[in-house]
């Protein structure tokens, strides 16, 4: 999803040879974020519209950021830097683009009359409380503007940053439909290091969950995205739903590993290193496609669907007010999926996103 929000109508002498990149403001490198630039920029919005074409369940998103420290080898948003004239390899891991200004810029449009206090979701495209959250503390105005203007909104993170900002997000709650939802498909420390070598561990985001439900709110969990041969085991699933039940989730939603674009050649680079045996098989599961075949979906579907009722992941879709149906305990809103739906879902929501 491009962030057609960053583009204002003015000469940017300021941004670097090859970065396209309007409202530049600064480029900055800090000690903290070793290798890291941050491409500070005046944005003209905050709101993004979701096209209609997209079929997604909301019309509206806010990404304070572009890029995502959480370097998440599978990241579907990779291909977003190159509408930057960035690759979508190291360069999204290292150039990150904070829109500093969005809180005001938020506050303006939500003001506007012609505002309808739809949901909002947060988190579709990187994740608003990766590592750089903690220098620009972009979410606690974020959620101040949305909840104070009457706008229910959702927020799907890998991060326990969240935590800070728990008190103002239950007591935001009480004026507007809130949700949240954690990232966690990887149980096995090692190899979700070297899957998403800048994120939180599988232990900080199930304390993350249980912060979130000891505060009183839902919080589902986006198992996603399972990876053939490698987190696709009874074994694995079932340890992971089972952790997921003793923190409290919400719900479960799992989905396997999808590969559009240069995603793929990143993702395949990474097998061929960690996991050689695994590329001949990866080719020819996804083909010349980024979807799994229809066999394995239905054959993960049934492999799941023993593991949800053992640990409690049953029942009806929630629903809150104002928001429709939601998917297994995760905000409505919060969940677009691929071709083909999710893995035990109770609706087909068919976009062209993924959240993980």
């Amino acid at each position: 999803m491009r962030w057609e929000g960053q583009r204002l109508d003015q000469d940017d002498g300021a941004a670097l040879p090859g970065l396209s990149l309007a409202g530049l403001v600064r480029s900055v490198q800090t000690p903290d974020f070793r290798g890291v630039t941050f491409h500070e920029v005046a944005a003209k919005s905050a709101l993004n519209r979701v096209p209609e074409a997209s079929r997604m369940p909301f019309r509206w998103t806010v990404n304070p950021m572009r890029g995502c420290l959480h370097a998440c080898t599978y990241c579907f948003a990779r291909p977003t830097h190159e509408y930057l004239d960035l690759d979508a390899g190291r360069d999204f891991e290292t150039q990150i683009v904070v829109k500093t200004n969005v809180v005001e810029v938020l506050r303006a449009e939500l003001a506007r009359k012609s505002w309808r206090r739809e949901h909002v979701a947060l988190g579709t495209n990187t994740d608003p409380y990766q590592r750089a959250e903690g220098r620009y503390s972009l979410m606690p105005g974020i959620i101040g503007a949305l909840a104070g203007s009457g706008t229910p909104l959702s927020i799907l993170t890998k991060g326990p940053l969240l935590k800070r900002d728990l008190p103002q997000l239950t007591a935001a709650a009480h004026d507007v439909p809130i949700g949240v939802a954690v990232s966690l498909a990887v149980l096995d420390p090692a190899l979700q290091h070297a899957l998403e070598p800048g994120t939180p561990g599988p232990r900080a985001r199930l304390d993350l969950v249980r912060a979130v439900r000891d505060a009183g709110l839902t919080c589902g969990v986006l198992v996603a995205p399972v990876l053939p041969w490698l987190t696709d085991s009874e074994e694995h699933l079932d340890a992971l739903l089972g952790e997921l039940a003793k923190v409290g989730a919400s719900g479960v939603t799992v989905m396997p590993l999808h590969l559009r674009g240069s995603v793929k050649p990143w993702f395949l680079q990474w097998l061929a290193q960690e996991h050689p045996h695994l590329v001949p098989r990866y080719r020819g599961l996804y083909g010349r496609g980024a979807y799994v075949p229809d066999d394995y979906r239905q054959w993960l579907r049934e492999r799941v669907a023993p593991l949800r009722r053992r640990h409690g992941f049953v029942g009806a879709a929630e629903r809150q007010p104002g928001l429709g149906p939601g998917v297994e305990g995760f905000p409505p809103g919060a969940l677009p999926t691929p071709r083909g739906g999710p893995v035990e879902a109770p609706q087909d929501l068919g976009g062209q996103l993924t959240l993980f």
